[in-house]
């Protein structure tokens, strides 16, 4: 599901080489993949991540900028004088609104999460649905195969140990996915 939301993301927002993206997330589950769809399109990406997800995200193109502080000076920062042309929001808290405050076009917008945001600003909500099909799935297979995309593993747990899974599921700052194991 985080290959089929992110990929429908990317195509909600028609990103183009040589624009810039932002993504809130940019290295959850979702926003991981997302960077990484756009890095390949060849868009300038900026992520907003925490401090320790920035030599990842270095790692794969993409310029990391903090979500602690001002974040939208860190963002002007990253952007050295011009303008965002697309955001994609893999995490809600007002990053929709930012966005919007930041003159990228509503129709440029799509969240995964904020709904309230949807509404009120008439951004995109595209996600998992609109691309969940085998011929997404084999786009995104053919990706990790060929070395394009990378699914980082955060952790995996022994199926009795679902509990633990899912706590560690709930803190929402795992870098890569959780795997429960037979």
């Amino acid at each position: 599901m985080a290959g089929t939301t992110a990929y429908a993301a990317v195509e909600a927002v028609t990103i183009k080489s040589d624009e810039t993206l932002i993504v809130s997330g940019a290295a959850g589950g979702v926003g991981g993949i997302v960077v990484q769809l756009a890095k390949n399109l060849g868009a300038n990406v900026i992520g907003i991540a925490s401090e320790h997800n920035h030599e990842w995200l270095q790692g794969h193109g993409i310029t990391p900028v903090s979500y602690e502080g001002d974040i939208r000076a860190n963002i002007e920062k990253a952007l050295g004088g011009k303008k965002a042309d697309t955001f994609i929001d893999t995490s809600g808290k007002g990053y929709v609104e930012l966005a919007i405050n930041m003159g990228i076009p509503a129709d440029r917008i799509n969240t995964i999460i904020d709904f309230e945001a949807v509404e009120k600003y008439k951004v995109k909500a595209a996600g998992s649905a609109a691309a969940a099909n085998a011929e997404v799935l084999g786009k995104l297979v053919e990706m990790i195969a060929g070395g394009e995309l990378e699914i980082p593993i955060a952790k995996t747990y022994p199926l009795p140990a679902i509990k633990e899974a899912f706590t560690e599921l709930e803190k929402r700052h795992t870098h890569g996915k959780i795997v429960l194991l037979p």
